[in-house]
Protein backbone atom coordinates (compact mmCIF):
# COMPACT_ATOMS: atom_id res chain seq x y z
CA UNK A 1 0.00 0.00 0.00
CA UNK A 2 1.24 3.49 -0.82
CA UNK A 3 2.32 5.71 2.03
CA UNK A 4 -0.41 8.13 3.10
CA UNK A 5 0.10 11.72 4.08
CA UNK A 6 -2.03 13.25 6.83
CA UNK A 7 -3.48 16.75 6.49
CA UNK A 8 -6.14 18.90 8.11
CA UNK A 9 -9.51 19.18 6.38
CA UNK A 10 -11.98 21.80 7.50
CA UNK A 11 -15.61 20.93 6.75
CA UNK A 12 -18.77 22.62 7.95
CA UNK A 13 -20.64 20.65 10.62
CA UNK A 14 -23.69 19.87 8.45
CA UNK A 15 -21.53 18.44 5.67
CA UNK A 16 -19.58 16.40 8.21
CA UNK A 17 -22.80 14.86 9.57
CA UNK A 18 -23.91 13.94 6.05
CA UNK A 19 -20.52 12.39 5.25
CA UNK A 20 -20.52 10.42 8.50
CA UNK A 21 -24.01 9.05 7.78
CA UNK A 22 -23.05 8.18 4.20
CA UNK A 23 -19.88 6.44 5.39
CA UNK A 24 -21.86 4.41 7.89
CA UNK A 25 -24.35 3.34 5.19
CA UNK A 26 -21.45 2.21 2.98
CA UNK A 27 -19.71 0.44 5.91
CA UNK A 28 -16.67 2.72 5.68
CA UNK A 29 -14.86 4.96 8.10
CA UNK A 30 -15.28 8.68 7.54
CA UNK A 31 -11.71 8.85 6.27
CA UNK A 32 -12.30 5.89 3.97
CA UNK A 33 -15.46 7.48 2.60
CA UNK A 34 -13.71 10.78 1.85
CA UNK A 35 -10.86 8.91 0.13
CA UNK A 36 -13.37 6.90 -1.90
CA UNK A 37 -15.28 10.01 -2.99
CA UNK A 38 -12.09 11.83 -3.97
CA UNK A 39 -10.85 8.80 -5.89
CA UNK A 40 -14.14 8.50 -7.80
CA UNK A 41 -14.11 12.22 -8.60
CA UNK A 42 -10.54 11.97 -9.94
CA UNK A 43 -11.45 8.97 -12.11
CA UNK A 44 -14.47 10.83 -13.47
CA UNK A 45 -12.38 13.91 -14.19
CA UNK A 46 -9.76 11.86 -16.06
CA UNK A 47 -12.48 10.24 -18.19
CA UNK A 48 -13.93 13.67 -18.98
CA UNK A 49 -10.50 14.98 -20.01
CA UNK A 50 -9.90 11.93 -22.22
CA UNK A 51 -13.20 12.54 -24.00
CA UNK A 52 -12.27 16.19 -24.60
CA UNK A 53 -8.86 15.34 -26.07
CA UNK A 54 -9.99 12.58 -28.44
CA UNK A 55 -9.50 13.59 -32.07
CA UNK A 56 -12.64 14.17 -34.10
CA UNK A 57 -13.36 11.68 -36.88
CA UNK A 58 -12.18 13.22 -40.15
CA UNK A 59 -14.49 12.85 -43.14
Amino acid sequence: MAEKKAFVLRVNPDMLKELEAWAQQDFRSLNGQIEFLLSEALKKQKRAKQKDTRPEDAD
